[in-house]
């Protein structure tokens, strides 16, 4: 992938990966996704986050073949990731990622994610062959904890490149991020916003206040300052091109130690943690 923008970060595979990404959850049906990406790419976005169990692959496979040549852009100027169903994994996992790949009506898929950590070496052996096959550029996984990282990296033949988790204020995941750092992995973070609750919270609006940014914003800039890349998504074009508004500004260390401090391991999503 080639991009204008340094505002990447460098995966084990010696590929950049943009830090920001258009999540493309609970956008559904063709018009919403068209909007969205077409949006996205006005605003400078060159990454689309989409999974089997969105449901909006082959939209947004569509979206971007109409819309790569009306921005002047081609395949190789994004970075498409999309994530394996729970319900193919294990001796299914080969079928389901080819799925993703017919359904995005794609060559190749730049990174392709293990949804959930259940049945997972099966599903770890498939995604390994069809990375060593080039359909698969980079293979990773989701909602992965510590034990099931450490489990991966004993057993497997190819390094994940990233793991993607829940990520915010509220839930900074220390030792998730350790671990990650210690076997190279990248470390994204989804629900940056913590479903929309973090943006009314007081220390992040007082700290959007001062510094004349949208909470949102300030949510954003709080991960990707410490090198995370994240995946804000929306429908709304004007809050697709507000959420890109990331590089233009930085928080000062108190206010990042003031965000932080935020941190009570609360989760709004998925709890992989009894997943043995």
């Amino acid at each position: 992938m080639s991009s204008s923008s340094s505002h990447s970060v460098l995966l084990n595979t010696g590929v950049q990966m943009p830090l920001l990404g258009l999540g493309t959850y609970k956008l559904v049906g063709p018009e919403d996704v068209y909007q969205a990406v077409d949006a996205a790419l006005v605003a400078g976005y060159r990454a689309f986050d989409s999974a089997a169990v969105y449901r909006n692959e082959a939209d947004l496979g569509r979206a971007l073949n109409e819309l790569l040549p009306k921005h002047g852009l081609t395949r190789e100027d994004v970075f498409i990731t999309s994530k394996l169903g729970p319900k193919d994994q294990g001796e299914r996992a080969m079928e389901g990622a080819l799925r993703s790949l017919s359904q995005l009506d794609l060559d190749y898929i730049d990174l392709y994610l293990i949804h959930w950590p259940g049945n997972r070496s099966q599903s770890w052996a498939a995604l390994e062959e069809l990375h060593a096959q080039g359909k698969l550029k980079a293979i990773g996984v989701s909602n992965y904890t510590p034990a099931h990282m450490r489990e991966l990296m004993q057993s497997c033949k190819i390094p994940p490149a990233l793991l993607q988790v829940e990520f915010h204020p509220r839930l900074c995941q220390t030792e998730l991020r350790r671990v990650c750092e210690e076997y190279g992995v990248c470390f994204q973070a989804y629900s940056s916003l913590g479903k929309g609750e973090l943006v009314t919270d007081p220390v992040v609006m007082e700290v959007a206040k001062n510094c004349e940014r949208t909470p949102a914003q300030v949510l954003l800039r709080w991960a990707v300052q410490q090198g995370v890349p994240v995946l804000p998504k929306s429908s709304n074009p004007d809050r697709v091109k507000d959420n890109s508004r990331l590089f233009d500004f930085t928080l000062s260390d108190t206010d990042m130690d003031r965000l932080s401090a935020l941190d009570c391991e609360h989760k709004y999503c998925w709890d992989p943690s009894e997943v043995v």
